[in-house]
């Protein structure tokens, strides 16, 4: 069997992936169709594209989000090396400039001499041991060979929200702060009155969406993680009140009151001079976006440097087709990692591409594969998408609900959630050490 381990795509678990294999001294040939070809919802040509938010969750380690985060740099995670060093201020969460954290990994990989850089469409898959982390947004031909060999695949749609230039925002309607006063003030507030906030309302709801083909506009499959705000409203006039216009923990220093409602602003780099609309996913079609999103207070004269997309999004019924080392049940030599596999979320993506790339060095090298235990975040995001039984396979991001419970019941979520991050810490170190 050929000494080289083919990876197909580029984006964040494909990154990773290719940086792991060859990490372990094995030679790699990554494929990427980009620059030669974008894909609907790709515009940088550098690997690890962050489409929807430069967000990578909360930062903490008794968080789910930050447990998964910490796990992978147990395993030396190349996309962790890159995040912390690109980090930009997001209260508890690690966001980063989604433009510097993108070039650092492509030079990270380009750099690698292990590493081979093939840019075009893969059009079928390689013979030999093969990572396939092409994303929900596969390639026409190559999906309809997945397809082929994975015949149970599933979708949903998925949406990006939109960028403001910061010059353009109008901040004596506006004020920093995070809720609850937690950390550096490092979000832009725009409050909205009652008035405000009905009038917006109306205007979203009633707003035409870009069309979206083989598909109900009004009624699409979307996945609850990334509503489009506009999907959101109509469930309900105070849905968004209560999501991600929460005026909750906050305060409008001009009136000492909280507003009735509030939209959020988080930086996407470093020099603060982009903003993205937190929470405000949609699938309005430009004009509409201008106009509507004008009414918030304070970008009444916003300039859009990038509108919101909505796309679909493919994944594997992985379940019926994966083994937990991301292997294919009829295949052992290909597998699959990101976003296809059912794993819901950037860093999700990126650990599935540890993993994957792990077993298929081993798989070169005769070895057994490295299945963590379900009481890691990683081991159990494996879990879910290899043995999940329920009726309704979905994809599913990091969150404490899919461990299991500790010996000991501990009645206070903090200190739980801690419990529940040390036992998996030290069973991630016990397979590192092995």
């Amino acid at each position: 069997m050929s000494s080289v381990i083919h990876v197909i795509g580029a984006g964040l678990a494909g990154s990773e992936a290719a940086y792991q294999i060859a990490k372990r001294g094995i030679a790699v040939k990554l494929y990427e169709m980009k620059p030669e070809k974008f894909s609907a919802a790709h515009k940088s040509q550098d690997f690890a594209e962050l489409i929807c938010s430069n967000s990578l969750k909360a930062a903490r380690i008794d968080s789910a989000a930050g447990l998964l985060k910490e796990e992978m740099r147990r395993f030396e995670s190349l996309l962790m090396q890159c995040a912390d060093k690109c980090a930009v201020p997001a209260g508890g969460a690690l966001a980063v400039d989604r433009d510097q954290f993108s070039a650092m990994v492509t030079e990270k990989i380009k750099q690698n001499p292990l590493i081979e850089v093939i840019n075009g469409e893969v059009e079928t898959i390689p013979q030999g041991i093969v990572v396939v982390a092409t994303g929900p947004l596969t390639s026409d031909k190559l999906a309809q060979q997945i397809a082929e060999i994975c015949p149970q695949s599933l979708y949903f749609f998925d949406a990006a929200a939109p960028i403001v230039a910061a010059e353009s925002i109008d901040f004596t309607k506006c004020f920093y702060a995070t809720r609850y006063d937690k950390g550096e003030s490092d979000y832009i507030n725009c409050p909205m009155n009652k008035e405000e906030y009905e009038r917006f309302a109306d205007e979203l709801i009633s707003a035409e969406r870009a069309p979206l083909h083989d598909v109900d506009v009004q009624n699409p499959k979307v996945y609850e993680g990334c509503m489009p705000i506009e999907i959101l409203m109509q469930r309900g006039r105070d849905a968004a009140r209560f999501g991600p216009m929460k005026p909750v923990g906050l305060v409008d220093p001009r009136t000492g009151h909280r507003p009735w409602a509030v939209v959020q602003l988080r930086t996407e780099n470093r020099e603060k001079t982009l903003y993205n609309l937190v929470g405000f996913q949609t699938n309005l079609k430009f004009g509409e976006q201008k106009r509507v999103f004008s009414l918030i207070p304070g970008l009444e004269n916003a300039e859009f440097v990038r509108y919101g997309v909505m796309h679909r999004n493919t994944f594997l019924n992985s379940p019926e087709l994966l083994h937990a080392d991301f292997s294919l049940r009829t295949n052992p030599n290909v597998f699959f990692a990101g976003q296809i596999t059912g794993v819901e979320g950037y860093m999700e993506s990126a650990s599935s591409g540890i993993l994957a790339a792990i077993n298929a060095v081993k798989r070169l090298s005769g070895e057994e594969p490295l299945i963590l235990p379900e009481t890691t975040m990683m081991g159990s995001l494996a879990k879910h998408i290899s043995a999940y039984e329920g009726k309704s396979f979905q994809p599913m991001g990091a969150n404490f609900g899919i461990l299991p419970r500790l010996d000991t019941e501990i009645r206070d979520k903090r200190l739980r959630y801690g419990a529940l991050s040390e036992r998996s810490l030290k069973e991630i170190d016990k397979q590192i050490e092995r």
